[in-house]
């Protein structure tokens, strides 16, 4: 992370672990946070979540009850992500702020390490807690904003924070694949309407990692290629999915995209993760990331803001992290200005995806909404 970032590091009053990440004055001085305290009075937090793997699939599932009491969709007055003021103390104890990253309070993962256990004393489900840690991003103190609305510099300052954490998450003992997010709108399923972000660090290698791992290590077994930079090429050679393109990012719509407004955006050299890339990667990201998820807001006619899931697939920690590169994967499942995507019988059930589009008519409509 560059100089222009200021990290300021402390806890909130249960513990948890909170940072600033500032790019203005008065923060960026440490001036205006180097003080600051969460005078709240909070119970610890105490993450009781367990995996169990499915022996039918050997995937594992999380289980986290305790995620049922957490916050939902409160009104701005009471926004836990808002900056505290009079009266009024939320999960963010400055006045005001740049970017701000910190433990959630409802974590999935973040369990204490302890042995692996059977369900039952029965060796066909393996148990064991769910360790690793959740972790929120709030991208700025404007409640009401989009991150496509953003300035750019605030938008790099995110993605600088993205990847400082992603490079301190990877380190921490067990985790083994550190995943970076945005779920946006209620059709999501959020609990918190402000402008915010989450990361992920699991103890285990969730499962599309691990098939784009597999499919990767075969492609390189029959070709002695990268998986992901053939498709790169194959999709910029073709160019009728292609989207945008600059220096060192391309956006394309993949040639079988599932959903129905779909783009990946990728980056020209392979990297593994958000902290392996370079100053001007980082640049042109900000203002290919804000640019693509503004015409994902325009997809469709009379809808102001779409809804919308951004992941940053990442590679994983350990074996295979040569195999895999990063790329982000933004996509929605609303169908038409008043319809959704449901995943009934053959997606759910099967896995079978059955789409309602084609992947040359969202690419052609990604690129008519372009400012």
């Amino acid at each position: 992370m560059g100089a222009r970032v200021r990290q300021t590091v402390t806890r909130l009053a249960d513990g948890r672990e909170l940072i600033y990440f500032d790019d203005t004055e008065p923060f960026v001085s440490g001036a205006a946070t180097r003080d600051l305290h969460d005078g709240r009075d909070l119970p610890p937090v105490a993450a009781t979540s367990e995996m169990r793997r499915d022996p039918l699939t050997g995937e594992w599932v999380t289980f986290a009850a305790h995620r049922m009491d957490r916050t939902f969709l409160p009104s701005a007055v009471d926004c836990p992500l808002c900056p505290s003021r009079a009266g009024v103390r939320s999960e963010i104890p400055a006045g005001d702020y740049d970017v701000v990253v910190f433990e959630n309070r409802f974590p999935s993962l973040g369990a204490p390490p302890a042995g692996e256990d059977l369900v039952d004393g029965d060796g066909l489900w393996p148990r064991r807690p769910a360790t690793g840690r959740c972790e929120v991003v709030a991208f700025t103190p404007d409640h009401d904003v989009r991150f496509a609305d953003l300035a750019l510099p605030r938008a790099r300052t995110v993605i600088d924070a993205l990847a400082a954490r992603t490079a301190a998450l990877s380190r921490l003992p067990d985790v083994q694949q550190v995943f970076c997010f945005e779920n946006r709108g209620v059709e999501i399923g959020v609990t918190l309407q402000h402008p915010h972000g989450q990361i992920y660090a699991y103890p285990f290698v969730p499962p599309r990692s691990q098939t784009l791992l597999d499919r990767a290590r075969e492609h390189r077994r029959r070709t002695g290629r990268s998986l992901q930079s053939d498709i790169l090429d194959a999709e910029r050679r073709a160019g009728t999915r292609l989207v945008w393109s600059g220096d060192t990012w391309s956006a394309y719509v993949p040639a079988a995209a599932r959903w129905p407004v779909e783009v990946h955006l990728v980056p020209h050299r392979d990297v593994p993760d958000l902290a392996a890339l370079g100053e001007p990667e980082r640049d042109e990201l900000a203002r290919a990331y804000r640019d693509l998820l503004g015409r994902v807001d325009r997809f469709f006619p009379g809808v102001d803001r779409t809804p919308y899931i951004a992941a940053w697939h990442q590679a994983p920690i350990g074996a295979g992290r040569e195999e895999v590169r990063l790329f982000c994967q933004i996509f929605s499942l609303r169908r038409a200005p008043d319809k959704l995507k449901y995943l009934a019988g053959s997606e759910s059930a099967m896995g079978a995806w059955i789409s309602d589009t084609t992947p040359e008519r969202i690419a052609t409509r990604l690129r008519e909404v372009a400012t």
